[in-house]
């Protein structure tokens, strides 16, 4: 970043610093600043409401339906549908979670290095190819392999989603957004999975087992979806093929108030020092990890079920009425949250609630009650809304391409290690009742909705902090840019497309 002389800017730049005489005024490298720069700079603010409504809706129109058609999130369930179904479930679901782990953070310096769109559908592709592969393995080292190719590829699919919702939509779309496509995941993991395994248990083949005809279904399927990401899956606003270039210009101011802009595709390595010193990074991270150590019961749920004497047939069907649970809880919980003014923390917490009811109907009511049992287990599942809301609002609150990427890689690395720990608890000793692990659910649910608190408290004493500070001299920042005539000239940019992180631009207001 350097100074400029005045007289390097248009005569209407130098008219405004006539009369802002303390500004700076600042040439910058086009690899500093965001990807949308280029498009917006020099522009006015001016936004039309109709016009910016209308751009999003197309935007909702070609890109939520192929966020929701994720089909490939199903395999978090191919595996506890198989094991009821003739497969043995022991190191297969951990062995997942550690190789997302491992890989998580190249994913997402992936993600920033190349087309968004194209980098997942190749990891899509893969992954439809492991996941065809586990029906031909005859032995555990087979479908380990299997497993730590889809662990590997599974670290590109939420991050990018992540990225590229705060690509296209404010901050207050991005909580419904993300919302949206994790709904969706709930109902292809569990409702479209569940009549599979159903099927599929009515498949009788000699030398091929039920549990081999789902993956080799759901395989397919997949297989399917990386196609289609590979021909309309947009990569940025900048370049989405379904817009015209004042739509892009559109959907790129729409995001002017988030002051986080598009992207960058260069990494900054301060930006990364800068998320890992970050107190709010790490408050993100152990949430993550105490609230996904009770994910193990997507993989055990089934087996659990299972074991309260229904049937195998009954239990597959019922794993459906998960979804549909998951589906209400994180719509209602999303909604709320976008309606209440800063009510993510408030919003998230509340939903623990009906989760540790769960907790205790399990541990308390007698073995003979079926029904109360299965209550309690699908009580549990309205849990899945904090961790949404907690996805979308480190999206909210972090600014800088390289900061955002290397926070969410922490995130969903710490996603890993819960759900890698988890299936720890599930010890032969604790059967039937599994008492032990049902406590450590509930404690972690108890500080998971204490820690989402502590965020909001400290996110809104920061907000206070910046209030109080004096008002800054105005900064004025400048690319060279290709005019119509092809000469190149300073044009304005505005500070929300400068790159700047949560810490550095202090014009950033935290979301609570």
């Amino acid at each position: 970043m350097r100074r400029i002389p005045s007289n390097a800017a248009s005569s209407d730049t130098q008219e405004k610093r006539a009369h802002v005489q303390d500004s700076y005024v600042h040439g910058v490298s086009t690899k500093e600043v965001d990807t949308g720069a280029q498009i917006v700079a020099g522009l006015s603010d001016d936004l039309d409401p109709a016009e910016a409504v209308r751009v999003r809706k197309k935007i909702d129109y070609h890109i939520l339906p192929m966020m929701c058609s994720e089909i490939q999130f199903m395999d978090k369930t191919t595996l506890g549908s198989a094991a009821i179904l003739g497969i043995e479930y022991n190191w297969l679901g951990t062995i997942f979670y550690i190789s997302y782990f491992v890989f998580e953070y190249p994913q997402n310096l992936a993600l920033q290095r190349f087309p968004v769109g194209r980098w997942m559908s190749l990891n899509i592709f893969v992954w439809a190819i492991a996941l065809t592969c586990q029906a031909a393995c005859t032995d555990f080292a087979g479908l380990f392999v299997c497993r730590l190719f889809l662990g590997m590829c599974e670290g590109s699919v939420t991050a990018g989603f992540l990225i590229v919702s705060s690509m296209f939509y404010t901050r207050n779309e991005q909580t419904l957004r993300v919302g949206y496509w994790s709904t969706l995941t709930g109902m292809a993991a569990q409702i479209i999975s569940g009549f599979i395994s159903f099927g599929s248990l009515h498949i009788k083949t000699t030398g091929f087992a039920p549990w081999q005809w789902l993956m080799i279904i759901t395989g397919t399927i997949t297989l399917v979806v990386a196609v289609l990401y590979w021909v309309f899956f947009p990569d940025s606003p900048t370049s989405a093929w379904f817009l015209t270039p004042s739509e892009r210009t559109t959907a790129v101011q729409r995001l002017r108030e988030n002051q986080t802009g598009v992207e960058n595709k260069h990494f900054k390595k301060e930006q990364m020092i800068e998320a890992l010193l970050d107190p709010k990074t790490w408050l993100f991270a152990l949430f993550s990890v105490l609230d996904n150590v009770p994910n193990s019961l997507t993989n055990q749920r089934q087996i659990i079920v299972s074991s309260f004497g229904f049937t195998y047939l009954h239990t597959t069907l019922l794993g459906c009425v998960d979804g549909c649970i998951e589906i209400m809880t994180i719509w209602t919980g999303v909604t709320l949250a976008a309606r209440i003014p800063n009510g993510r923390a408030y919003v998230g917490a509340l939903y623990f609630i009906p989760a540790l009811v769960g907790v205790l109907m399990i541990e308390l009511l007698p073995w003979s009650n079926q029904v109360g049992l299965l209550s309690g287990i699908w009580l549990v599942d309205i849990n899945t809304t904090g961790f949404v809301l907690s996805l979308s609002w480190l999206n909210n609150v972090t600014a800088g391409h390289t900061k955002r990427v290397t926070t969410n890689a922490i995130m969903l690395s710490a996603y890993c290690i819960g759900n890698a720990a988890g299936p720890f608890m599930w010890q032969a000793q604790y059967k039937p009742r599994n008492r032990i692990p049902w406590v450590i659910i509930g404690i972690c649910y108890l500080i998971c909705a204490f820690l989402l608190l502590v965020i909001r408290w400290m996110l809104a004493r920061e907000n206070a902090r910046r209030d109080a500070e004096p008002i800054e001299e105005e900064e004025e920042f400048f690319i060279e840019k290709e005019s119509e005539d092809g000469t190149r000239v300073q044009v304005k940019v505005d500070k929300a497309f400068m790159d700047l992180t949560d810490r550095q631009n202090r014009e950033f207001r935290y979301v609570l």
